[in-house]
């Protein structure tokens, strides 16, 4: 009997040991593929190609919106206005500077040999702009301010336009005076440019304000 135990134990004792190296190799090999089997379960990211383009024009159109406003204020009144436009669009500022000021004298109505006047009754008259240059193509939108002279706008803003290319550019006219409509004024400077899309204009008060701006601006849109 003592022999027969014997022989047992030791088929009982080879089997506890296969087990043993069968647990402590199994326990190895899982920490070894712990890192693959995290990688190998993590969701794949699928971005819509479609998706990503429209969000991606999105973020473009945003970028690429600039604009500018440039005008042409002989006495400050235009001025102010086109400084509330640029306040409330978030806007740059240009101004049409004349080579040669006008003076009180310059802007007598009543005079009829005065230079506004003379200028106005000649079609062909370019008064010279000294401002810098403006890169024009960098912006999408301008909005373009004077004052109404005899019913039209300034010579010096038809040497504006003729100056340089609207294409692909918005166009807003506007104009101050106390009285007097825009009129054709915003069609005879589309004429004269020859490109750009030309917006319909609109005239205002000196005292014109923010919201009152605000309220047109977005009603172009």
């Amino acid at each position: 009997m003592k022999k027969i135990k014997r022989l047992l134990t030791i088929p009982m004792a080879f089997a506890m040991a296969l087990t043993l190296a069968s647990c402590g190799s199994s326990t190895k090999d899982e920490s070894a593929d712990a890192p693959a089997a995290e990688e190998e379960n993590t969701p794949e990211v699928t971005v819509n190609p479609e998706e990503n383009d429209a969000a991606s024009a999105s973020e473009d159109t945003s970028a690429d919106q600039k604009i500018i406003v440039a005008y042409f204020s002989a006495t400050g009144t235009t001025k102010g206005v086109a400084e509330k436009i640029a306040s409330v669009t978030g806007a740059d500022l240009y101004e049409i500077q004349p080579a040669e000021p006008y003076t009180d004298a310059d802007l007598n109505y009543s005079d009829n040999s005065s230079r506004a006047t003379a200028e106005q009754n000649d079609q062909n008259a370019r008064p010279e702009i000294v401002s810098e240059d403006v890169s024009m193509q960098d912006y999408t939108t301008v909005y373009l301010g004077f004052p109404i002279w005899w019913g039209g706008e300034p010579r010096i803003l038809d040497t504006f336009v003729e100056k340089y290319s609207f294409e692909g550019i918005t166009v807003i006219p506007f104009c101050t005076s106390g009285s007097s409509p825009i009129g054709r004024s915003g069609s005879n400077m589309e004429a004269l440019a020859g490109s750009g899309t030309w917006l319909e204009g609109r005239r205002f008060s000196g005292d014109v304000s923010e919201e009152d701006l605000k309220s047109w601006i977005e009603s172009l849109n």
